[in-house]
């Protein structure tokens, strides 16, 4: 019976959200802020919020005006306009791992994960960004993973670097691996397809 009663009670136990969670921007729109689009608003409510200056930008080759291409989940990514960071608030927590995909051609960048709210309370990880030059001269096209495993649970991510010069999608949280564009993964099943085929 006791057994029963501590099983009872860590199931009912509050707990930092242990799902792997991938942000991929898609619906936010071309240069609308993402604020609440993913706490309430028009995008899968996961309980996160970005405070501040975070912005969706649709990729020009998509009709939008963000001069990048080659991003995991096209067309959308997060970026911003000023200020030297944007904060991504997750009110359950995460636990685990957290990363990332990123664009920046000539500007290094950072992003810090706090076990408080808006960037506060105690540093659980750093991932330090640098700089990854461009293949066609200008265009954010070379896009790198940045992931990390932390300790405890994380309340936010705080993405530092110079505005308008640093692009992020595919964030993920829960895992220190993101999770591939939607294109990889169609590309994946109809390469099985053609395999099973053959």
């Amino acid at each position: 019976m006791k057994t029963l009663i501590a099983i009872a009670a860590l199931i009912a136990a509050p707990s930092a959200n242990a799902a792997i969670i991938t942000l991929d921007f898609e619906g936010v729109g071309n240069s609308n802020p993402i604020g609440n689009f993913y706490n309430g608003g028009l995008g899968v409510n996961y309980g996160v919020e970005f405070v501040g200056n975070a912005l969706g930008i649709v990729a020009g080759e998509a009709g939008g005006g963000g001069n990048f291409t080659n991003a995991p989940s096209m067309p959308t990514i997060l970026f911003w306009l000023d200020g030297p960071s944007t904060i991504m608030n997750v009110a359950a927590g995460f636990t685990d791992g957290f990363a990332t995909y990123y664009s920046s051609i000539d500007q290094p960048g950072s992003i810090g994960i706090y076990d408080g709210l808006n960037g506060t309370g105690n540093l659980l990880a750093t991932l330090n960004l640098t700089a990854l030059g461009s293949q066609a001269g200008g265009i954010y096209d070379t896009w790198s993973l940045a992931g990390t495993s932390f300790a405890g649970t994380a309340y936010s991510a705080v993405f530092a670097g110079t505005a308008n010069y640093i692009g992020f999608d595919n964030v993920t949280f829960g895992s220190s691996i993101p999770a591939p564009g939607s294109l990889a993964l169609l590309a994946a099943a109809g390469c099985a397809t053609r395999r099973r085929r053959a």
